[in-house]
């Protein structure tokens, strides 16, 4: 069911309250936070412009937080855009011109940027200069604008589709990974404070273990059980409440949704190497929606593994399913299938 504008947009205003807004308030990622705290304090002192930042690795583990909080700890104005809503370099020229000095700017999924909006980026990002065309044909005239210096922050899942040379331009460049139960745990427990619940131990943990190690799917499954205590058990999660709330939820004991099952199920039933476009197909989801949002998990627990020749299932997909792995098929839920 999809519901009303109303809720996405309680739904946002909820997600940006439980950011935290600084450095010292961010769970978890203690390289990246440490190595952030270190370069911004060092930039401070010298009363330089903190070097363009990169961010990359699986959607929903705080890369747009960071950023916003880096703006924070700078005392500094932030500009929010997305790759794909840069569609000309006079798009981005719009937006350069129009920063303050020592602005962050914040360029999420900006693996899309097309090739001649990236090109435009690089005399922008080493010396703060951009030039513009004005007019069209024999009358064309370019004018070079001088910009403030500012800080760009790009966010990523997709690092490698980055070219060689944009990527460089980055000097402080951070790889944020999945959380680990301990670390989701302590997120829930402050975001329940913030959101006004009461979450014993025990169902933090169980929305902790269920959360794919990502710090947005912890917090949106606690507002969707913060729903039911809220309604039906007194505004309390509990372990029960918790397990209720996430099987409403299509969430399993290992934390698996139902497309996260449909993808093992493809595979099992095949009992061979599959490609990506078979499986998008077959189950139909996007390619991208597989690779970047749903495999990352699949493979860190043991579930599914990529080889040269496609997907797998593992022994321990096979279980997870009440499916019979296939004869010769090892035991450790880690042996391929070939």
């Amino acid at each position: 069911m999809v519901q009303p504008q109303g809720f996405e947009q309680r739904d946002e205003q909820s997600d940006r309250a439980l950011r935290p807004k600084r450095l010292a308030e961010f769970t978890g990622q203690l390289a990246v936070t440490r190595n952030l705290s270190l370069a911004i304090a060092a930039a401070t002192q010298r009363k330089e412009q903190l070097d363009h930042v990169l961010l990359s690795g699986p959607p929903g583990l705080g890369k747009t937080t960071l950023a916003h909080i880096m703006a924070a700890e700078m005392g500094a104005e932030i500009r929010d855009t997305s790759g794909p809503l840069i569609d000309k370099p006079g798009d981005l020229a719009g937006i350069l011109s129009s920063l303050r000095p020592g602005s962050v700017l914040f360029i999420d999924e900006i693996h899309s940027l097309k090739r001649v909006v990236e090109e435009y980026l690089y005399s922008a990002m080493e010396d703060f200069r951009i030039t513009i065309q004005l007019g069209e044909g024999a009358t064309t005239q370019t004018l070079t604008l001088t910009l403030p210096p500012f800080t760009l922050v790009g966010a990523t899942t997709r690092e490698g589709q980055l070219t060689a040379p944009f990527r460089s331009r980055f000097a402080i460049r951070e790889r944020l990974d999945l959380y680990s139960v301990d670390e989701l745990q302590r997120i829930l427990a402050r975001s329940a404070t913030l959101l006004g619940v009461d979450a014993d131990a025990e169902g933090l943990s169980m929305l902790a273990r269920r959360s794919r190690g990502t710090a947005r799917y912890a917090n949106n499954h606690l507002r969707r059980v913060r729903d039911l205590a809220q309604v039906r058990y007194g505004n309390r999660i509990t372990h029960e409440v918790a397990d209720e709330g996430l099987a409403m939820l299509g969430i399993d004991a290992a934390g698996l949704t139902e497309l996260d099952r449909r993808i093992l199920s493809c595979l099992a039933q095949h009992r061979r190497p599959v490609g990506l476009k078979t499986v998008a197909v077959t189950i139909g989801e996007d390619e991208a929606t597989i690779e970047d949002i749903y495999e990352p998990f699949l493979i860190q627990s043991g579930y599914l593994i990529k080889t040269p020749t496609g997907r797998v299932v593992t022994v321990r997909a096979y279980q997870h399913l009440g499916l019979a792995p296939p004869a010769g098929l090892g035991g450790d839920g880690q042996q391929l299938l070939l």
